[in-house]
């Protein structure tokens, strides 16, 4: 998984280049369960990629738009923004991965936080999705809720999230998802050796 420098707040322009770069990521062709390496404990470890439906292009309808040309103050601007929210909100998920036992890293945004901890969160591809820039596509944000809740964590570490993946969308203040893990076991992110 990349990581990406802390975006800068965002004005409209910046935030549809965020969306497009964003897309551009987001589109890769997958390997689904056939290329992913089963893990212990049953679980297959899968890439951000792997919950993309091949052939589906995120910047479908924004390339032959003259970005570049169209000030902030433009209200085809604040039109455009909404028109790509309003995919990527929508942003289709892979019927074949509802109920999956999978493991995933990402990058933990907090939904549900008390003195007991982080009882529900958002996964999310790179740093500062979800916070700094515009979320990515529903089909790129997983709705964590742990077997218990989470101390010692904070927003934006690195985590792998296992468990029973359910193609579900919710909506949350940070951002739409495409997927849920219920009763999630989380464990801090260790790249794996060289």
């Amino acid at each position: 998984m990349s990581r990406s420098p802390l975006p800068q707040p965002a004005t409209r322009r910046a935030a549809l280049r965020a969306l497009a770069a964003c897309a551009l990521t987001a589109g890769v062709p997958m390997a689904l369960h056939a290329q992913a390496a089963a893990r212990p404990g049953g679980y297959t470890e899968l890439r951000w990629d792997d919950l993309v439906p091949k052939g589906w292009d995120p910047t479908k309808g924004m390339r032959e738009r003259n970005l570049a040309g169209l000030p902030d103050s433009d209200p085809r601007a604040g039109d455009l923004m909404r028109e790509l929210r309003e995919a990527w909100d929508n942003a289709p998920t892979l019927p074949a991965l509802d109920g999956a036992a999978i493991k995933l890293p990402g990058y933990l945004v907090p939904l549900d936080e008390s003195a007991a901890g982080i009882s529900e969160f958002l996964l999310v591809p790179y740093f500062g999705a979800c916070i700094h820039t515009p979320p990515p596509p529903a089909n790129q944000i997983v709705l964590v809720r742990p077997a218990r809740p989470l101390t010692g964590y904070r927003t934006m570490d690195t985590v792998w999230a296992s468990g029973r993946l359910r193609t579900s969308r919710s909506q949350s203040q940070m951002g739409t998802s495409g997927y849920t893990l219920e009763a999630a076991l989380i464990d801090r992110y260790v790249a794996a050796p060289r």
